[in-house]
């Protein structure tokens, strides 16, 4: 038998097969093709302290292998996860993970204080790509004063396992996971969508109601790696890796560059039962090359 199981700082995992905020609903919409209690966990889709309807159409664009996407972080907010989505994924024996977003800190802070309130509620991920209204829509994530402060905002309110989304839209991307630690993150995930855009040249406008989006699939994935392996050699916590992971080699590039756990994002919306597959090639892999611990080959390059 292989030993799949890692952990990130308290957080246990039978696998490290994750899914990405925004591509996988909130677990209960993928029960049909897949066993949500045989992955390692699931990051819900972004839950912020309002309800927000999103972007105006269209928001989603193909591009050469990948997609970019101006969603706007649709959800019902955190009132509904609580009442109406907990209740349905609270006893799964994957790890539900809350992606947590908003425009102010206060937002961050009072989203994270109702959540913590929840029993059985291990983690949140905290995404800083998000526009700060009050920095005339910088991001929170695009310096480390702003990433640095919105993190130790809400680890003074949140108990338990706090996981940072890092945005790629950076200089240095190490000095950002650096400020984050600092902050009192447990572990950082990366990375989120790199900014692109998209042009109708028959209708000469852009293809996106807001213009630019965020690209995300395989042709992410070499910046991605690239930026797991220095983020890894640069902090002390672990690190989760996602960015164009359609397949088992895919997530092994990002452990064998340093992360403890993977996300699969756009391959969801591809093939449903993609992380399954992952899953037991990951097995495969650790069979057909005597690997009796998966987290064994974490880092080695």
């Amino acid at each position: 038998m292989v030993d799949l199981s890692t952990g990130l700082k308290d957080l246990e995992l039978k696998n490290p097969v994750l899914t990405a905020s925004g591509t996988f609903g909130f677990g209960s919409e993928y029960a049909d093709f897949i066993d949500l209690d045989a992955l390692g966990g699931f990051v819900v889709k972004g839950t912020t302290l309002e309800p927000r309807q999103g972007n105006d159409y269209p928001r989603m664009a193909e591009t050469p292998m990948g997609m970019l996407n101006c969603v706007g972080l649709q959800n019902g907010g955190v009132e509904h996860f609580i009442e109406d989505i907990w209740p349905e994924i609270r006893d799964c024996k994957s790890v539900p993970i809350v992606n947590v977003s908003g425009a102010k800190v206060e937002d961050y802070v009072a989203c994270a204080e109702r959540l913590a309130e929840l029993d059985g509620l291990k983690a949140i991920e905290l995404n800083i790509s998000c526009p700060n209204v009050k920095q005339g829509g910088m991001a929170f994530g695009t310096t480390c004063s702003g990433a640095h402060d919105v993190v130790s905002a809400v680890r003074r309110v949140w108990p338990r396992h706090l996981m940072v989304k890092l945005s790629p839209n950076v200089t240095s991307i190490v000095d950002i996971a650096k400020a984050v630690e600092d902050a009192g993150a447990d572990s950082v995930s990366l990375i989120n969508t790199l900014l692109g855009m998209a042009v109708d040249v028959e209708r000469r406008r852009p293809v996106l109601s807001t213009v630019t989006g965020g690209l995300s699939g395989p042709a992410v994935k070499p910046v991605a790696v690239r930026m797991v392996w220095q983020v890894f050699h640069a902090v002390g916590i672990p690190v989760v890796g996602l960015g164009g992971i359609m397949n088992a080699n895919d997530a092994l590039e990002f452990i064998m560059a340093g992360a403890s756990a993977i996300e699969v994002g756009t391959a969801n919306f591809i093939n449903p039962a993609v992380t399954m597959e992952i899953i037991r090639g990951l097995e495969s892999y650790c069979e057909s090359h005597g690997v009796e611990r998966l987290m064994d080959l974490r880092g080695i390059i």
